[in-house]
C-alpha cells in the first residue's frame, strides 16, 4: 500500500494520522477548534513533535472546549508554561487563548466555525491532482484569503502556511498524491 511521500513510516503515530484524519473532511467545531491550535503550536517545529504531544495537548487544554480556554487567566498561563508535556512557549499558550475567543465570536457569527471555514469553499473539498510531493504548495491565495480574514477577526499563528496545513488537515483541500492509497477516499 502507497501512502503520501511525506509520511514517515517508522512512526505509527504519522501512519495512523495520514491514514484516518489528514485530508478527511472536518465538520465538528472542537475539532476545528483542535487542529487549529495544533497548527499554530507546531510552527517551527516538526508535526512530529506535535503528534506525540497531542495527548498532552487535550488533557492541558480541557479538551480544546474554546469556552474553557476563553477563560484562562495569569494563573493557568503559568501552569501551561511548567507544563513539559505541551510546547511551552508563552506567545504559542496566549495564543490559544487569544483565538478560543476570536473562534467564539465567529461561531456567534456564522452558527458555527465549522460554517464558516467551509464556506471558504462552498462547502466542497478542493482535490487537488499531485504526482509527487515537491509539487505540493506551501500556501495558496485561499490559505491568504482565510490567514487575513482570520487575522482580522483577531487570531493570531494563522498565517497563510499555517493555515494550509490546517487545509489540509481538515480535508477543505485533499493533497494526497495520486499513488496514495488515500487519494479519493476523502470526497465528499
Amino acid at each position: 500500500m502507497e501512502r503520501c511521500a511525506w509520511v514517515n513510516m517508522q512512526n505509527e503515530l504519522y501512519v495512523k494520522y495520514h491514514d484516518e484524519e489528514w485530508g478527511v473532511p472536518v465538520h465538528d467545531d472542537l475539532k476545528h477548534f483542535e487542529m487549529l491550535i495544533l497548527e499554530g503550536a507546531q510552527a517551527g517545529l516538526s508535526w512530529e513533535t506535535i503528534l506525540k504531544k497531542r495527548e498532552n495537548y487535550r488533557v492541558a487544554f480541557d479538551g480544546f472546549n474554546p469556552k474553557l480556554i476563553a477563560s484562562y487567566d495569569e494563573l493557568k498561563e503559568l501552569e501551561l508554561l511548567k507544563n513539559e508535556g505541551i510546547v511551552r512557549n508563552k506567545l504559542k499558550i496566549k495564543s490559544a487563548i487569544r483565538n478560543a475567543v476570536a473562534f467564539i465570536n465567529i461561531q456567534n457569527e456564522f452558527g458555527s466555525f465549522d460554517a464558516y471555514i467551509w464556506g471558504f469553499v462552498n462547502g466542497e473539498s478542493i482535490q487537488n491532482d499531485f504526482e509527487s510531493l515537491k509539487e505540493l504548495p506551501a500556501k495558496t491565495e485561499l490559505s491568504d484569503t482565510i490567514s487575513k480574514d482570520l487575522k482580522k477577526r483577531g487570531m493570531n499563528f494563522v498565517g497563510s502556511t499555517i493555515m494550509y496545513a490546517y487545509m489540509q488537515a481538515i480535508g477543505l483541500v485533499n493533497d494526497h498524491t495520486n499513488n496514495c492509497f488515500k487519494k479519493g477516499c476523502n470526497v465528499l
